[in-house]
């Protein structure tokens, strides 16, 4: 039964991110999701993420995942500081068109906020670690979830998904959908746990 709720919400989830944009916004060809160098000018997120504060107070999930390192981690291992959890996946165009803004955002708040990309391909390290070999990402690491046990606890089956918690590990909003996560309706979001 699991593995089909499994193979549900995968799939829901592709479905969802092939929706939330229209086709103009999804990478041109299978090379520039997979990570090749773009031909022209590099596009930035469009801000069609849909705000949901429903979840607000609510604590994070316990569920394990694993860091870049190898290790297994949960949710709680990052309290102390506000945690911007963003799921996301190599084949979902939204997913891979806000990346960079992402680590922009990461590296800006560096030390007062934790930003961690959290990938549901089911392929795991096999399909993300290279795939993130051939970005200059600065801050952000592939943090891996092939089972979506973290991720379906969300239950939104959109990619991708981002949430807010604050220090002490309570969700204050999550944004489904892309995003620019580099520019003002970002930080006007992140100015409520930021400051």
């Amino acid at each position: 039964m699991r593995s089909e709720i499994v193979i549900l919400l995968g799939a829901l989830a592709l479905a969802a991110c092939d929706r939330q944009s229209d086709p103009a916004s999804q990478p041109a060809n299978a090379a520039a999701a997979n990570g090749a160098a773009p031909s022209g000018p590099v596009d930035v997120p469009e801000d069609n993420g849909t705000l949901d504060i429903t979840s607000r107070g609510k604590a994070a999930p316990d569920a394990m995942f694993e860091a870049p390192d190898g290790t297994k981690v949960t949710l709680a291992s990052f309290k102390g500081k506000p945690l911007l959890v963003n799921l996301w996946a190599t084949w979902c165009g939204p997913c891979v068109k806000e990346m960079p803004t992402l680590d922009a955002l990461a590296t800006r708040t560096a030390g007062r906020m934790t930003v961690l990309t959290v990938s549901q391909d089911a392929g795991g390290g096999q399909l993300v670690d290279p795939w993130f070999a051939k970005k200059d990402f600065k801050t952000i690491g592939a943090y891996l979830d092939p089972t979506q046990a973290l991720g379906g606890q969300y239950e939104t089956g959109m990619l991708p998904t981002t949430i807010l918690y604050d220090a002490q590990g309570k969700e204050v909003w999550r944004v489904t959908g892309g995003l620019n996560w580099d520019g003002a309706r970002a930080n006007t979001l992140l100015a409520e746990v930021l400051g």
